[in-house]
């Protein structure tokens, strides 16, 4: 194999102009500042003949579109081919909208800032390739995750945003035993780490990814990039080199499946935090054990390296007739005390997905590195699926 190569950078996506409206909630909300730095970060490698790009965004969700138009720009820039390129959000609630929204309109120049991120974090890393070395690691870290769906007790099944009561399982349940039977699904307690250094030993970047949902306690009013930012900013604290001889270190930490599981305890509760407390404490917990991790790494030159993807399209699920003619009431009606928690919230996404397109493009990817897989597949996926998926992998390990 001819030589390894691997370069990384990040490029700041902090909103310039303010107020902006926040997505990761029910109700809108605006930021006037920044609480810390968002930034798109970027890995590439190279095995001499396949070169890929790896890149997180400090984002709730990133459109097809927009990731789409960022390839098509590293492209024009630089040698790897469109389908080479994983591009995943963080999934952070704090972040600034990247698409319109019922209620909202997102930014057009906050957009292109997202876009002409992502563009710039690629080519600086693709123009900093250098021979390097790389290696992987797995920990387990359970601790910091919780399934947040439940099969509950007698009484504990309250009406839906439609109005019913058969639900079988309830999402983000009262705290405490009382109610609470046993969790819907499992957890998937590994920390996966993918660590690559120059020739001589520099730490160029470490990727990690963890089936977290997400880590907040963010006051109100500002932007951040929760604790997938104070990871990365740990993870660069601790490993970056302190000499002025090369580019600086990327921290990354991407978002595994975790549409099923949070940082909340319901068994036990714990005292409410303050701003920022369990989001630092979650980061540098989830640093401590990656940076450990990497030291135990064996580090190799001669890894080779395959990427597949598919473009894939699935029939968006419709609507009844009857829930769309319930979601005309919902939204009709001037008192929302008789309607049921959030009724008008799924009453206005009952009405979109009513109405067209009746189909959605997804794009699914697999790469090897050496003997490592990594899957990615858009939407906010149940733990259960990247559990049989590292199960049914015929590379091990293998992370989402």
């Amino acid at each position: 194999p001819a030589e390894f190569l691997a370069g990384a950078a990040k490029a700041d996506i902090t909103p310039t102009k303010w107020p902006v409206d926040l997505v990761g909630s029910f109700s809108r909300r605006l930021a006037e500042q920044a609480w810390d730095r968002l930034h798109a970060r970027a890995m590439v490698l190279s095995d001499g003949s396949t070169t890929i790009a790896i890149v997180t965004v400090d984002s709730c969700y990133v459109p097809m579109q927009v990731l789409d138009e960022a390839k098509r720009r590293i492209r024009q820039q630089c040698e790897i081919p469109t389908d080479r390129m994983l591009m995943s959000a963080t999934h952070k609630h704090s972040a600034p909208a990247s698409r319109d929204r019922r209620e909202f309109k997102a930014d057009p120049d906050y957009v292109e800032r997202v876009t002409r991120g992502i563009t710039e974090a690629v080519v600086t890393a693709h123009r900093q390739l250098q021979p390097a070395e790389i290696g992987h690691a797995v920990v387990s870290l359970p601790e910091h995750l919780h399934n947040r769906r439940w099969f509950m007790k007698p009484g504990g099944i309250v009406p839906n945003p439609f109005g019913s009561t058969d639900d079988q399982v309830r999402m983000n349940p009262p705290r405490g035993k009382d109610l609470l039977d046993r969790p819907a699904g499992p957890i998937d307690p590994e920390l996966s780490v993918l660590s690559v250094r120059s020739a001589s030993g520099r730490p160029i970047a470490l990727l990690a990814n963890y089936s977290l949902h997400y880590v907040g306690g963010i006051p109100a009013g500002g932007v951040s990039a929760d604790y997938f930012g104070e990871f990365a900013r740990l993870v660069e604290q601790q490993l970056g080199a302190t000499d002025d001889n090369g580019p600086p270190m990327v921290g990354l930490l991407s978002n595994g499946t975790s549409g099923d599981v949070n940082n909340i305890n319901f068994t036990n509760p714990q005292p409410r935090k303050k701003p920022f407390e369990q989001m630092r404490y979650v980061a540098a917990s989830v640093a401590d054990h990656a940076v450990a991790a990497a030291k135990t790494i064996d580090y190799r030159n001669d890894a080779t390296i395959a990427m597949a993807e598919r473009r894939i399209t699935l029939a968006n699920r419709r609507p009844t007739e009857v829930q769309v003619q319930r979601a005309r009431q919902a939204l009709a009606a001037d008192d929302e005390s008789s309607l049921p928690p959030r009724a008008k919230h799924y009453a206005k996404w009952v009405i979109q997905l009513s109405e067209p397109p009746f189909e959605s493009e997804l794009v699914l990817q697999a790469i090897r590195i050496g003997t490592l897989g990594i899957t990615a597949i858009p939407c906010e996926v149940f733990t259960e699926i990247g559990l049989e998926l590292k199960e049914t992998s015929p590379l091990k390990p293998t992370f989402n």
